[in-house]
This record gives structure tokens, sequence and C-alpha cells, in this order.
């Protein structure tokens, strides 16, 4: 049954969704790394396709920018179409001395400064936490292909401009890794469907030493991330 914003129906997506943010970086994904990959969605331009990776079905599907769009997005593959497993894969802005560019940071928890968590009516705040045995795998793929990782929490942010400029200098002294704009609204709605998730980031750019790649370098040359994904979601 199509969604207002995902015209497919069960059965076209697999059981384990990548999610990049960028709708072109999931054709890139679809044409240079699955086999037979067809196109199951395209409302509003957000490329969704189903393919085969080392012959296990496997989903890409663009998230598009920020908590309420991957929010949208994954609450309906998690709901409506019998999706397990959605990794988010994109870029991350370094904040850490521990990272560098070009570097995967594996999301083991998402700090916010959102209130997506509201609507759940806790009291407290809640910890948006990734599935420990993706996790795991995926730690265990970055090992294989000798990728350069680290492992923490990251933080998703609602602001890409914020207007505190002291903001980053906090975050990093209480360990956090890098920044993003996803992640723990996904980890949020894995939680609340009862389904598995984790972010895989590429580190884009450091707000510490002012390093940052090009859009075109973004959406086409963070391979080894896409690789450490697919060869994870194959194991799921």
């Amino acid at each position: 049954m199509a969604t207002p914003h995902i015209n497919a129906k069960v059965g076209d997506f697999a059981k384990t969704v990548l999610m990049p943010g960028d709708p072109l970086r999931a054709k890139f994904i679809a044409e240079n790394f699955l086999s037979d990959a067809r196109l199951v969605n395209n409302v509003r331009g957000i490329h969704g396709y189903t393919g085969t990776w080392k012959g296990t079905p496997v989903s890409v599907m663009a998230s598009g920018m920020g908590m309420p769009s991957i929010g949208i997005y994954s609450y309906e593959l998690y709901n409506f179409f019998e999706v397990d497993n959605i990794m988010r894969i994109g870029s991350i802005g370094g904040m850490s001395e521990r990272v560098k560019i070009r570097d995967i940071i594996i999301g083991m928890g998402a700090c916010t400064n959102s209130n997506y968590a509201v609507q759940y009516g806790v009291q407290g705040s809640y910890a948006p936490i990734a599935d420990y045995g993706m996790m795991k795998t995926a730690i265990e793929e970055c090992e294989k292909l000798g990728a350069s990782y680290v492992v923490g929490n990251i933080l998703s942010s609602d602001m890409f401009y914020n207007a505190d400029p002291t903001v980053t200098e906090r975050w990093t002294k209480l360990g956090v890794l890098g920044v993003e704009m996803e992640a723990a609204a996904l980890y949020m709605n894995a939680a609340y469907s009862g389904k598995r998730a984790l972010a895989i980031c590429t580190v884009s750019d450091h707000l510490l030493t002012g390093e940052a790649t090009t859009a075109e370098e973004r959406q086409n040359s963070f391979t080894e991330m896409m690789e450490v994904a697919l060869n994870t979601a194959i194991r799921l």
C-alpha cells in the first residue's frame, strides 16, 4: 500500500534499507554497487531502489535532510513496508581531535537538540542508541576493509547554522565525535517500532581544522562507507 511519501507496495523493499540523505547518492549506490537495481520510489524525487549485493536483496533510499524528513521515511518503511533494518549512511562534521577528514564514524548513540522525543511522553531525556548487533557487524566489516573508523557518540542537530558560535566546544567537551542531522530520529523510530537502526557516517568536514570535501566528493567518493554498509546489510 502506498503512503503519502512512498509510492510502493509491500515487498518492494528488502528487509534492510540503506539511507543516504542525498537522492543522488542513493542513485549512485544503486548504479555502482547493486545488481539488477530497480526504482521502487520516486515521490518528491526521493529515489528508492531495490537490487542485490553479493546475491542478497538490499534497498537504498534517500532520507532527505533533517530529523523531520528521515522521521517520515523511516517510520513508513518500518511500519508500512515491513523493513526491519535501516542504516543511515551520510556525511558528518567532525568535532573531535579523535577523528579526521574521511574517517568513518559509527554512531553508538545520538545526542540531539531536537524535541523529537517529546511525542513519547517520557519523563526525562531519552537516550537514542544504535542496535548493538548491527553496530558490532559494521565494526567487523570496517576491520576487514582496513577502514579508518571511530565508534562513539554523535550529535543530531536541528540547526545547520547555529546562532551560538560556542556550542561546538561544549558538545566536544562531552566527547561527541561529530554532528549530523538525522540519526537520533532514526534511532527513536527504530526503538518505537521494535526495529533496528545504525548510523555510519563519513567525516566530510572538520569543525576544528576547517578541512572540507566538495559536494561532488560527498555524493560519489564515500565508497568505503558504502561498502561497509552493504557488507553489514547482507549479514543481518
